[in-house]
């Protein structure tokens, strides 16, 4: 085949991946457009570089991890204004006791808020967990001693080691912080009464995850996201696992929700179990629904909790960066994190393409 011939191929096999793409989002959530992003990194009003968690806020604005920027920032979704929570912009371990703004982060991945509406943050190469008062605006470190390592289960966690930690997540009682250990390829709990931190799953080892068993002594292999429900179960993504399972709070059973554990990008509109998936590394739950940032594969997909089935609700399976606003053809770029807010309104980081963007 001549040259001008293998572009042709391509081109026509790029352009049916697309079209299939829209099919798979026939029962799209609605249009997308950008929230924040140019496309290009830059640290501006306008620009972001390389967006990773979100989550919207007490005050209902969106909250952001700006993670090459090694900021924190908000977004005032009526006045679509920007400003920085936390980070200077240089990257290092500094600033406990002061001003979140004068702190240096390194590697912000996800954030959330505990029910005083104070902030918490997991930087991954810090190796901790940072919490900014939402009163007096200063930052301090809550979880982690900034060195690598697994130690300090049933002591300050302070005091104790994480190994990149990458996701948080408060439960819906507000009375513990779920931390994804992944690089310990463990989940730890940390009380907010006591400070006390521990393993409840996880064994260190890289092994497959088995179905319907006690969470605490069973292998997980890179737990990379929590998403509570409104029921109090939580839904764990296993990133070298490419798996997603549910956590049931009352018998603290895993049990298997969707992914083959073979990475692909496959089982659109079909049972979520039987899916493949590739490094999923978002989560978020709405109602009966469960939004999954499906990275290696570039798009977004939904699990109805109620029938199982998972299909593609924005990207097209291929990198890229849109065009807006059909979801189905709005190519994406190593989306990382997902959120809705009260109205359903889906927000997603789109972070190799430097935006921010919002399906209504």
């Amino acid at each position: 085949m001549t040259r001008a011939g293998s572009m042709h191929r391509r081109e026509a096999l790029e352009r049916l991946a697309v079209m299939l793409g829209a099919s798979r989002v026939a029962r799209s959530r609605g249009a997308v457009s950008t929230l924040i992003g140019t496309g290009v990194p830059g640290y501006s009003d306008r620009q972001v570089s390389n967006p990773y968690g979100l989550t919207i806020g007490p005050d209902r604005a969106l909250y952001f991890c700006d993670l090459d920027n090694q900021r924190i920032r908000r977004i005032d979704l009526r006045t679509r204004r920007t400003t920085t929570i936390a980070g200077s912009g240089q990257k290092g371990y500094a600033g406990d006791g002061g001003t979140a703004t004068a702190a240096s982060l390194n590697m912000p991945h996800e954030i959330q808020f505990d029910s005083a509406g104070n902030l918490y943050i997991a930087e991954r190469d810090n190796h901790a967990i940072r919490r900014v008062d939402a009163k007096r605006g200063t930052i301090t470190t809550f979880a982690g001693t900034g060195a690598p390592g697994f130690s300090g289960d049933g002591g300050p966690a302070s005091r104790a080691e994480l190994r990149q930690p990458h996701s948080i997540a408060v439960d819906p009682g507000h009375r513990f912080l779920l931390i994804c250990d992944i690089g310990n390829h463990r989940i730890r709990r940390v009380r907010f009464a006591t400070g006390i931190i521990e393993t409840i799953g996880g064994t260190g080892e890289q092994q497959p995850t088995a179905d319907a068993a006690p969470l605490a002594g069973t292998p997980l292999n890179g737990p990379r996201t929590i998403a509570f429900h409104s029921s109090g179960d939580w839904y764990l993504a296993l990133r070298e696992g490419n798996a997603i399972y549910r956590v049931n709070s009352l018998s603290s059973t895993i049990h298997h929700v969707a992914g083959t554990g073979e990475q692909g990008y496959a089982g659109d509109d079909g049972p979520a179990r039987s899916a493949r998936l590739a490094g999923p590394k978002g989560l978020a739950c709405w109602q009966a629904s469960l939004y999954v940032a499906d990275t290696e594969n570039h798009v977004i997909r939904e699990i109805e909790l109620t029938t199982g089935v998972i299909r593609t609700v924005l990207g097209t399976g291929l990198r890229g960066d849109g065009p807006e606003p059909v979801a189905g053809r709005c190519a994406l770029a190593r989306p990382h994190g997902v959120c809705l807010d009260s109205r359903g309104a889906l927000y997603v980081s789109d972070s190799e393409s430097h935006r921010i963007r919002m399906v209504r």
